[in-house]
Order: C-alpha cells, then sequence, then structure tokens
C-alpha cells in the first residue's frame, strides 16, 4: 500500500508544529517530506538544515524524508541527520561521486535515496541500485511547487518496479511532483510506495479534508 510523504515547501513556518500535527492525524502518511534547495542546483531556495531540526523538536513521531536537491550534497548530508530522519536522497545529477555519497549517509545511520530528474535514465543507476533505500522519480524539473505531473513518469516508475522485481531488490520507489487527486491512483498502480504531494495538500482550502480524500483514493481507509 502506499503512504504519502506530504512536503512542507509551502507550509506556514510560523505554524509548523500544527501542520506536523495535522499529518500524524492521517494514517496515509508515513514521512514528512523536506525539500531543501539551494539556488545552485535548482533554481530557488527554500530553506536549510534548521527547519529540520526545528521539526524534529516539535516532538512529532513522524519519520523525516529529506530531499536534498543542491549542489555537493556530501558535504551537507550529516547536518540533516536528526532523531526523525529515516532518508536521506541526494540527485544523482548532483554527485560526482555517488557511491561514495550514499556510503557516506549509510555511514550516519541513515536510509540513503537517489534521485532522478525526468530527463535523467535509469540505468544511470544500475551500479548502485542493490545500494540504495529509496529511489526517487521527479515527476517535475527540480525547484518549484506547483508544477504539472509528467506524464512519461509513469513508464519510468514501471520500468523502475520492474527492475526492482527482476533484481530481487528491495528499495522503496518514491514519486515527486504534480501529483493531486486526479492522478495519485495511476501512480500508485505504476508502482510507487511513497508519493510525495505539496502543493495538493497544503494549498488546499481544507488541508485536512484533501488528505482524507488521497486516502480514500489509495485505499487506505484513513
Amino acid at each position: 500500500m502506499a503512504k504519502l510523504s506530504p512536503s512542507i515547501l509551502t507550509a506556514d513556518f510560523t505554524r509548523l508544529g500544527e501542520t506536523l500535527a495535522l499529518f500524524a492525524r492521517h494514517p496515509v502518511v508515513g514521512w514528512v517530506h523536506f525539500d531543501v534547495m539551494d539556488g545552485a542546483f535548482v533554481p530557488n531556495i527554500s530553506f536549510g538544515a534548521p527547519v529540520v531540526r526545528s521539526a524534529a523538536a516539535s516532538g512529532t513521531k513522524l519519520p523525516f524524508d529529506v530531499h536534498l536537491m543542491v549542489a555537493d550534497p556530501g558535504r551537507y548530508v550529516a547536518d540533516y541527520v536528526t532523531p526523525n530522519t529515516e532518508y536521506i536522497v541526494v540527485h544523482q545529477e548532483a554527485c560526482t561521486h555517488l557511491d561514495r555519497v550514499l556510503a557516506q549517509i549509510r555511514d550516519l545511520g541513515v536510509k540513503c535515496g537517489v534521485a532522478l530528474n525526468p530527463a535523467t535514465p535509469l540505468d544511470t543507476l544500475d551500479y548502485v541500485l542493490d545500494k540504495v533505500d529509496q529511489v526517487l522519480v521527479m515527476s517535475v524539473n527540480p525547484g518549484f511547487g506547483g508544477q504539472s505531473f509528467i506524464p512519461s513518469a509513469l513508464d519510468k516508475i514501471r520500468a523502475l518496479a520492474e527492475s526492482r522485481r527482476a533484481h530481487g531488490l528491495e528499495f522503496a520507489i518514491a514519486v515527486d511532483g504534480g501529483v493531486k487527486e486526479s492522478n495519485i491512483r495511476d501512480v500508485a498502480s505504476a508502482g510507487a510506495d511513497i508519493i510525495i504531494a505539496g502543493s495538493a495538500v497544503l494549498n488546499n482550502a481544507d488541508p485536512d479534508a484533501a488528505l482524507s480524500r488521497f486516502a480514500a483514493l489509495l485505499g487506505d481507509g484513513a
């Protein structure tokens, strides 16, 4: 059963604790997603490690899924380790030595993930798939919230799910970008385990109701 990882990218940070409490009330929410942007790897700046640490200090029990959309992420991965951090995900395109960065994350006691931009082929991960805990398929070009889902991402998810099955691997497949009520079932059916939703939740007039509808669509019954 796929679970949501709602992004706090568009959250009101003066009410972050309330947002985390909202997420925690919905069993369909498996993680909190943190979109870290540096203005270099992507053309926008979001927030850094202090926000992730503040979220952990709020007392939430939800695990964190930290997505580093930053250049040279190996320099920063240790900054994002908190008691809540389950995954740290780096971009294949941002790592000169991807295997080394994934090992850095594992050595910190955190699950490691790798993200692929829409134009990056799956075969760039052929020699690290057995070392990752998550592969994040970007279904928009990273850097901004509220973009439209790129349909070819579904083919990439299906191919990744088949590769996982064929090689007997157990990494989670995550999808990020443009997910909404009209396409979430397609994303889950393609093979996604972790579905990131940002604007579709927190930009909704009633985020609580939006999470309930997502749960119903995924068959969670939350």
